[in-house]
């Protein structure tokens, strides 16, 4: 059998370009699904496609070469500590002399981190605030740390302000000594205090030295909580320093590496990782996989692949020595970090990274009531800073999608309908008049209910039989998420909910028609439910006005719900309006 412990025939992959001047430090937002995004930042060794990770590398212990990281893993960029360099004067001295990528060996983006995590786990820095930024100058890292004051989550409030104000109290003169030079890291404390959290996103956003301000806002002070599952602080806090931090850079979420966190995280917010886990759980015998951490030796066989492991049992590699069991483990680890950090990259792209992180929220117990926590903030948002984040994300995610929802018990809160159903409750108007005319106030509404989508094709010709009887009814349509005005037939998520026949066969009971008409401003109305029969063929002459005024309607409401046209000024733009359409009597174009 192969060793492929010692030998990887990859091939070399190219040296990254520096970006232009003018760039440098440059966060480009390229595409969003809600509060994730995936970005490009710009730096000397290359850019930064986010989501990513920054594997954490120690300059005296490196379980992956750093330059097969690049070469086989394509990892982008990396973190060390500068601190640790900084102290051993071997490594220091090379550093000055010959920079820090060349020590490291590793041609992409290179970031450290100051000593402040040393300083909560050992407590024994010793270097000072200007001292570390001028020495991460020096050695020629792209994105540095500023020394920082770490907030322990037991820390008492007093000490939390006091590690705020500190840490702030040190920005402006950590930015004017990292010059042009150096980007620079401005880590946000606050301890499980929103407030506190919010107070220091808005100090470190808004601070400037003489080149500007600081490129990455790093949240810190989260392992202890990541130690203990403690998912629901950790995303309260994230949500809460977002709420005032500056919407165009980057947020690293300090010290969160595991696959299992990255779906929920990217979804809130979260632009960059960094972890030593891929070795630290190798060292341990343990694997990530997406939906949480195995042990070598609970496992007959593997429950996630990879290119390492394709080759190996768990049995060879238990009996494999230690370091060789370790560079095996490491190297499935970071693989699939990385595959998970491309699985979210892709779900964002199709607009399903919060269908992702609703699936892997039931891998942990801990992690599915941080999950529900959310989506409790997302209904009935807090006044605080959560509220804050909450509401903007639901506000920015695009309502409409392509492609099926999967109906799951969490669909109603998802923020893509979330943000949906409040603008057709704050948008949506009844008719200003009807077809035949008619300007009176609407008689009644008439819930279809039964009927699967296409509801142009189950339901029409029931729908014009009605308006036909009473040309002043309402139509609405009964689907699992909800009713919907039938203007809105053809929107997603309602007309592809991807579910089983049977989920159009269970209609709402009195109680939820009477809140979903309350949001509609329509329970002073009377209703009337009805199951359309079998669908005959379309007979349109002689009810042309009445076909006119459905499709006139389904303009109207459309430039109103989603673009913010004022129903008055679509019927304007409506009224001489034709169309053409296909053999199903479906508008393709509209002229006005």
């Amino acid at each position: 059998m192969t060793d492929s412990c010692f030998s990887h025939d990859v091939s070399t992959r190219p040296n990254p370009e520096p970006c232009r001047p003018q760039d440098k430090g440059k966060f480009e937002i390229l595409q969003k699904d809600g509060a994730a995004r995936i970005g490009r930042l710009h730096t000397n060794h290359g850019m930064l496609n986010t989501p990513m990770l920054l594997p954490v590398v120690n300059p005296n212990i490196r379980t992956i070469e750093p330059r097969e990281m690049w070469d086989k893993y394509r990892v982008e960029g990396l973190i060390t500590n500068s601190y640790v360099i900084w102290k051993h004067d071997d490594l220091s001295s090379s550093a000055l002399e010959n920079g820090v990528h060349q020590l490291i060996d590793f041609p992409g983006v290179i970031v450290t981190d100051s000593g402040t995590f040393q300083s909560y786990v050992y407590g024994d820095v010793e270097v000072g605030v200007e001292e570390i930024v001028k020495f991460q100058r020096d050695i020629g890292v792209d994105i540095g740390t500023m020394l920082d004051v770490f907030g322990r989550p037991d820390m008492s409030r007093d000490e939390i302000e006091s590690a705020v104000e500190i840490t702030a109290e040190r920005a402006s003169i950590s930015l004017d000594v990292a010059q042009k030079d150096l980007l620079l890291n401005g880590p946000i404390q606050g301890g499980l205090h929103e407030d506190l959290r919010a107070l220091a996103g808005q100090l470190m956003g808004d601070v400037n030295g003489n080149d500007g301000g600081f490129t990455v806002h790093p949240i810190g002070g989260i392992v202890p909580l990541m130690e203990n599952q403690r998912y629901r602080d950790l995303f309260s806090i994230l949500l809460s320093a977002k709420s005032t931090l500056p919407p165009n850079r980057p947020v690293h979420l300090f010290g969160c590496g595991h696959p299992l966190l990255f779906p929920m995280s990217i979804a809130l917010g979260v632009d960059i990782f960094d972890s030593a886990a891929y070795a630290l759980f190798a060292r341990g015998n343990r694997l990530l996989t997406p939906t949480g951490t195995v042990r070598l030796d609970e496992i007959t066989e593997w429950p996630c692949s990879s290119s390492e492991l394709f080759n190996w049992t768990p049995e060879e590699v238990r009996s494999l020595d230690s370091k060789q069991r370790e560079k095996v483990l490491a190297r499935h680890n970071l693989e699939v970090t990385q595959s998970e950090l491309a699985r979210c990259r892709e779900a964002i792209r199709n607009g399903k990274i919060w269908q992702l992180a609703e699936e892997r929220s039931h891998s942990s117990a801990q992690l599915r009531e941080a999950f529900l926590w959310v989506l409790d903030q997302l209904e009935e948002p807090d006044d605080g800073p959560v509220g804050v984040s909450s509401l903007r994300m639901i506000s920015s995610t695009n309502p409409v999608r392509k492609g099926g929802e999967n109906l799951v018990e969490d669909i109603d809160e998802r923020p893509h309908i979330l943000h949906f159903k409040s603008l057709i409750a704050l948008r949506w108007r009844i008719p200003g008049s009807w077809w035949n005319g008619s300007l009176t106030d609407p008689k009644r509404v008439v819930i279809i209910e039964g009927a699967p989508p296409p509801w142009r094709e189950s339901s029409l010709h029931t729908i014009v039989s009605l308006l036909e009887e009473v040309p002043e009814s309402i139509i609405l349509i009964s689907t699992p998420i909800g009713l919907i005005p039938y203007s809105l037939e053809d929107v997603s998520p309602w007309s592809h909910i991807d579910g089983s026949d049977d989920i159009w066969d269970s209609p709402l009971n009195e109680d939820e028609i009477f809140d979903e008409l309350t949001e509609l401003d329509l329970s002073d109305l009377p209703y009337i439910r009805i199951t359309p029969g079998p669908s005959p063929e379309l007979e349109v002459k002689g009810k042309e006005g009445i076909y006119d005024w459905i499709d006139r309607c389904s303009i109207v409401d459309k430039l109103s719900i989603l673009n913010g046209v004022s129903p008055s000024i679509g019927c304007k733009m409506t009224s001489k309006m034709t169309s053409r359409k296909s053999k199903t009597k479906r508008m393709v174009n509209v002229y006005s």
